[in-house]
C-alpha cells in the first residue's frame, strides 16, 4: 500500500488540534500576514505551540504565505519564513515567484516550498516547470480530471497535492480579478469579497433573460470521497480539505471522515490511533450540495438557488396540518430545515417534536410532497462540540527481570531498570500489579498495545512507585520521539526555462524580485499584475472558468446572441466562450 497524507485546514490553534486528534497527517494554517485567507491570521507563538503538539504524532505543519507581495512585503515575508523555520514549521505554501528567487539567492532556509494552487497549476507543462526548479510539492488546480492528475504524477518527481473536499472557487485559482475590479479587494492578496456568491442575471444582446436574479457563479461543494482510491492509484501524495475559514466542528467531522476512508486504501505519513467518540458524516456538515467537479468529466456542478448550506436530504413531507407536519425522518428540536420554494431556498427551525408531529417556528408555505433538507443538525453539532476524541501512539512494553523496555509504533525505544523493591511474597500478584499499572497510560499521548513479561524475577513495588516510574519512562519516550523527528529539507532550487516566452498580467507579477525571477527563466516580456493598476481596461479578462453558463442554459453547440452577466447594479459583463477548451470568460465591461 502507498503512503499518503491527509492535509486539513485550520483557522487557529484550537481547530488545528481538533484536526490532528481527528486523524490529519498534516495541517495548513495562516501566519500573521500574507495568507490567502486574510481573516485567519495566527501568531508565531500559537504556530510554535501547534508545531510542538503536531510533531508528537509526526504530523506536519504547513504555513500558507500564498499571496502576491509588493516590494516592501517581499522582504517581510522572507523574515517571516525564517522565523517559521526556526520554530519548526515543516513547509511553506507560496504563490509569489519573488519568494522562489529569495530561496535561490540563499535568503530562505532549507524549508520545503510548495507551489500553491494560486499559481494556476493546471497543465503538465506548468507542474514540470516547478518540478524542474526543484520545488518539493505542487498543489494542483481543482478543475483537473483523474486522467490529468495521473498524467502529471507519472511525468513529474515532486510531490503532488490535490483538493478532495470543500468550497470551490468558480475561477481558476489565482486568475480571478472580479473582486479587485469591483471594489479593490484582490483575491490574490487574501481579500476576496466573494462576488461569485452574489445574484446575477444572464441576458442576451436582445434583452432576453435566460436566468434572472440567480446565484449564477455559485458552485456546489467539492466531494471526491467516491474517487479516493483512484486518486491514490494515480499517484497523489497529499489529499487536501479546503476550509481555513471553517469552524472547528466542520474540520473535526470532515477530517475524521476522510481519515477513516483513506485508511482503507493506504498507509499514513503520521503516527497514532484516533479514538473517535462520534460517527463522522459529511452530509450533516456545511455543504451547498456536492459535486465531483471535473474528476470524471463535466457534470452539473452549480447551485443557482443559494450560496448557503443545504445540508443533508431528509425526504418528502407526508402530511401538513395547521401548525405541524409529518415526515419519515429523525428530526430534533432546534434543527434547521430548508427547502426550495418558487425557485428560492427558504427554511425554518424546529420548535418541538411530538411523536410523528413536527412543529416548526413557521410553516412558511410548506406543502405535502415538499423535499426537505437539514442544514443544521443540532444534536450532531452538539456531539461534535462536546467531542473528547483523542489520538494516542501505540506502545509495546517488555519486562525482563528488572529491565523494562518501551517501544512505540515508529520503533523509538526507551529502557530502564525497575526501581528496587522487596521480594514479592506472591509473585503472581506482583506481576499482576505491574502489568495493571503499566496498562494505564494516564493523561499521556500513548496507549498500550501489548505487555510481555519474559520472566518472573520482579520486585514487589508500591503502586505509587510504579506509577511515577511509568510516567517518567513515557516522558522520556516522548522526548526520544521528538528528538528523532526529522523535518524534510528543501533541495537546492535552480532557474529553469519557463514554458512561455511572453507573460501578461495573469502571471501576477507584483514586485521587482518576481520580475527578475521570470527574466532568469528566459521570459522575454511581461506585464505587471492587475493589482498594480488603478484602472483596468475595458475588455480585460476578469475570470476564466470551467463553469459555463451556456452549458447551464442548455445552449452547448447552439447558435445564440452575445450573452452578458448582469449584477444587482445593472453592470453588464460581456461573456466569451472558448468552446474548444470548454471554458467561459468574463470580461471587464
Amino acid at each position: 500500500m502507498k503512503e499518503v497524507e491527509l492535509l486539513s485546514p485550520a483557522k487557529n490553534y484550537e481547530t488545528a488540534i481538533a484536526a490532528i486528534n481527528s486523524g490529519a497527517d498534516a495541517i495548513y494554517i495562516g501566519a500573521s500576514d500574507f495568507g490567502a485567507r486574510k481573516n485567519a491570521p495566527n501568531t508565531l507563538e500559537d504556530i510554535e505551540k501547534l508545531v510542538k503538539y503536531a510533531h508528537k504524532f509526526y504530523v506536519k505543519v504547513h504555513v500558507a504565505i500564498n499571496t502576491i507581495l509588493n516590494n516592501e512585503e517581499i522582504n517581510k515575508a522572507v523574515e517571516l519564513i525564517k522565523n517559521l523555520y526556526n520554530i519548526g514549521v515543516d513547509a511553506i505554501i507560496i504563490q509569489d515567484m519573488g519568494l522562489i528567487k529569495a530561496a535561490i539567492d540563499g535568503k530562505i532556509p532549507e524549508i520545503p516550498l510548495h507551489a500553491s494552487t494560486q499559481c494556476n497549476n493546471r497543465t503538465l507543462e506548468k507542474v514540470k516547470f516547478f518540478d524542474t526548479l526543484g520545488l518539493s510539492r505542487v498543489i494542483l488546480a481543482r478543475e483537473l480530471s483523474i486522467e490529468n492528475i495521473k498524467e502529471i504524477c507519472k511525468n513529474t518527481s515532486c510531490e503532488i497535492e490535490t483538493f478532495i473536499h470543500g468550497a470551490l472557487c468558480v475561477s481558476y485559482s489565482g486568475q480571478c480579478y472580479i473582486s479587485y475590479n469591483n471594489g479593490g479587494r484582490s483575491a490574490n492578496r487574501g481579500e476576496c469579497a466573494q462576488p461569485c456568491r452574489m445574484r446575477y442575471s444572464l441576458v442576451d444582446s436582445a434583452g432576453k433573460y435566460l436566468f434572472k436574479d440567480k446565484y449564477l457563479l455559485s458552485l456546489k461543494d467539492f466531494n471526491a470521497s467516491s474517487r479516493i482510491k483512484e486518486l491514490i492509484d494515480a499517484g497523489v501524495k497529499s489529499f487536501k480539505i479546503e476550509g481555513r475559514l471553517k469552524d472547528i466542528n466542520y474540520v473535526r467531522n470532515v477530517t475524521a471522515y476522510y481519515s477513516n476512508l483513506i485508511d482503507k486504501y493506504a498507509h499514513r505519513t503520521s503516527s497514532g490511533k484516533v479514538f473517535l467518540d462520534f460517527k463522522p458524516d459529511i452530509n450533516k456538515t456545511f455543504n451547498r450540495g456536492y459535486t465531483t467537479y471535473f474528476l470524471e468529466g463535466r457534470e452539473q456542478c452549480f447551485n443557482f438557488l443559494s450560496p448557503k448550506s443545504r445540508g443533508e436530504k431528509l425526504g418528502k413531507v407526508k402530511r401538513v396540518a395547521k401548525n405541524y407536519f409529518e415526515i419519515d425522518a429523525d428530526i430534533h428540536p432546534q434543527d434547521g430545515i430548508c427547502f426550495i420554494q418558487d425557485g428560492e431556498m427558504t427554511g425554518f427551525l424546529i420548535n418541538k417534536v411530538d411523536g410523528d408531529k413536527i412543529y416548526p417556528n413557521s410553516m412558511n408555505g410548506l406543502k405535502t410532497g415538499t423535499i426537505l433538507y437539514r442544514n443544521l443538525d443540532f444534536e450532531f453539532e452538539k456531539t461534535l462540540k462536546n467531542s473528547k476524541t483523542s489520538r494516542k501512539i501505540g506502545i509495546n512494553i517488555s519486562i525482563s527481570g528488572w529491565e523494562i523496555c518501551i517501544t512505540d509504533e515508529d520503533n523509538n525505544s526507551i529502557s530502564d531498570k525497575l526501581p528496587a523493591g522487596e521480594l514479592p511474597k506472591n509473585i503472581g500478584k506482583a506481576e499482576e500489579n505491574l502489568i495493571s499499572q503499566f496498562q494505564k497510560t494516564g493523561g499521556s499521548d500513548f496507549y498500550v498495545k501489548n505487555i510481555e513479561v519474559k520472566d518472573k524475577e520482579i520486585y514487589f513495588l508500591p503502586l505509587s512507585v510504579i506509577n511515577d516510574f511509568r510516567r517518567s519512562l513515557l516522558d522520556k519516550l516522548m522526548q526520544k520521539r521528538l528528538e528523532n523527528y526529522k523535518r524534510d529539507v528543501q533541495k537546492p532550487i535552480h532557474y529553469t526555462i519557463y514554458p512561455d516566452r511572453h507573460l501578461d498580467y495573469h502571471a501576477n507579477i507584483f514586485n521587482a524580485e518576481a520580475q527578475k525571477f521570470y527574466e532568469e527563466c528566459k521570459v522575454c516580456s511581461t506585464e505587471p499584475a492587475l493589482e498594480s493598476l488603478s484602472n483596468i481596461k475595458q475588455g480585460t479578462e476578469l475570470m476564466r472558468t470551467k463553469h459555463c453558463l451556456k452549458y447551464a442554459a442548455n445552449l452547448c453547440g447552439k447558435p445564440c446572441k452575445p450573452l452578458f452577466l448582469v449584477d444587482k447594479n445593472n453592470t453588464k459583463y460581456p461573456l466569451k466562450f472558448d468552446c474548444k477548451n470548454c471554458e467561459m470568460v468574463i470580461l471587464k465591461p
